[in-house]
């Protein structure tokens, strides 16, 4: 059996902490670096789909993000000129997981530490430096952490690490977390939609219980193109929810629990893919990777599935070999969702009229039979194709 190795880990998102437990685990000496000077997530809700939570359940946290988070059965979205249906996509015999990322990094932080991983706050990773055949990662101060046998980048779209320069898209989006309301029809196992075209888009998803409330709650989004986020940060706000009511009636009650702009963060996407994740005893994982539109909801479970597919190959496999193994493991999966978003972008943000005609009058025909079902049931649950190549998931069922 091959030594333990010393692994810097750049970046403390979902796909970096997995990852941390999962090696820290086979014995190996992990530290964590990221530029928070104390623990703490950034965003609001996401979608763990049943591939996330396969590897949620390797990880060791299934059971505890399951009591935190809210099963996610359906997703439903409707057009805002007569409410008509035109996405119903169920998960069939399995259930996502909607959950407040708050909620869902602590569990893994816990779990990382309770591992053995270390810590390091405040070190904001800007570059590589070489010694022999291992590596320094220097912050932007200059100070230096090291060296490793390996390292890991998990820092994210805009890593420095990366030689990823994905293509920003045109449209981001509005979040906000607010409590889940008693008066409200949406049903709080479901992702609700509501789309005008392609150009206007909101949505209600239930997050379960966040860190600190007593109440399950939601996260909210609003569609927006980039390069209107300011002028909108200017707008009065009360005019901007009355359009966003009129626009969603049922939009209303979660709305108005906020107050102003600055109970929202602003979340802009890019897309793009390396062709190679890794070079000498550089891995690059999650959004360093591949980055992607969240239309089919894959971001996170996409740097769970890199976590468990890297530790993995360093199990079966040594230091020099693992790097190409994983990329070999992950790459059909990688590429057809990426295409795949590609496609799917589209039909929900653009400025397109062709798309969503052809989402509304071609697409939701066409999903109504059990087959077609069936195939989307798939496709949203992120086992389209084999998410890793050599390695069977176990799915929690619903």
């Amino acid at each position: 059996m091959d030594p333990p190795l010393n692994i810097g880990i750049a970046g403390c998102g979902i796909g970096g902490l997995a990852l941390a437990t999962l090696l820290a685990r086979q014995g190996h000496r992990i530290t964590l670096h990221d530029r928070f000077a104390a623990p703490a997530p950034l965003g609001s809700g996401l979608v763990i789909q049943p591939v996330g939570l396969a590897v949620l359940k390797r990880v060791g946290i299934y059971e505890a993000a399951a009591a935190s988070g809210s099963p996610i059965r359906r997703l439903c979205g409707r057009v805002a000129e007569g409410g008509r249906k035109v996405l119903d996509a169920g998960y069939g015999d399995a259930a996502a997981l909607g959950i407040h990322r708050a909620s869902l990094f602590h569990l893994l932080l816990d779990e990382a530490k309770r591992e053995g991983a270390e810590l390091i706050c405040d070190f904001e990773v800007r570059n590589l430096r070489a010694v022999g055949s291992k590596h320094l990662l220097v912050d932007k101060r200059g100070d230096q952490s090291g060296p490793y046998d390996l390292i890991v980048d998990a820092a994210g779209a805009n890593s420095p690490l990366s030689p990823l320069r994905p293509q920003p898209l045109r449209y981001a989006a509005l979040w906000a977390t607010v409590d889940w309301p008693e008066n409200t029809p949406l049903p709080c196992d479901h992702l609700s939609q509501q789309y005008f075209r392609a150009t206007k888009m909101a949505g209600v998803l239930p997050v379960g219980l966040s860190p600190g409330k007593s109440r399950p709650g939601a996260a909210i989004f609003w569609s927006i193109r980039s390069d209107a986020a300011t002028a909108w940060r200017r707008r009065p706000f009360e005019a901007w929810v009355a359009e966003a009511v009129t626009f969603w009636p049922e939009f209303a009650p979660f709305l108005h629990q906020t107050r102003s702009q600055a109970d929202f963060s602003l979340a802009r996407y890019a897309h793009g893919s390396l062709s190679q994740p890794h070079s000498a005893r550089l891995i690059h994982i999650g959004d360093a990777a591949h980055s992607a539109s969240p239309q089919l909801g894959q971001g996170a479970n996409m740097a769970l599935l890199d976590a468990l597919t890297l530790a993995e190959a360093l199990r079966c496999f040594d230091v020099d070999s693992a790097p190409a193994r994983y990329a070999r493991m992950r790459h059909h999966h990688v590429a057809i969702y990426q295409a795949l978003s590609r496609v799917f972008t589209p039909l929900y943000q653009s400025d397109s009229n062709i798309a969503p005609a052809l989402r509304d009058h071609v697409f939701a025909p066409m999903i109504r039979n059990r087959a077609a079902q069936n195939l989307l049931a798939r496709l949203i649950s992120g086992h389209l194709v084999t998410p890793i190549r050599g390695l069977r998931l176990k799915y929690p069922e619903a």
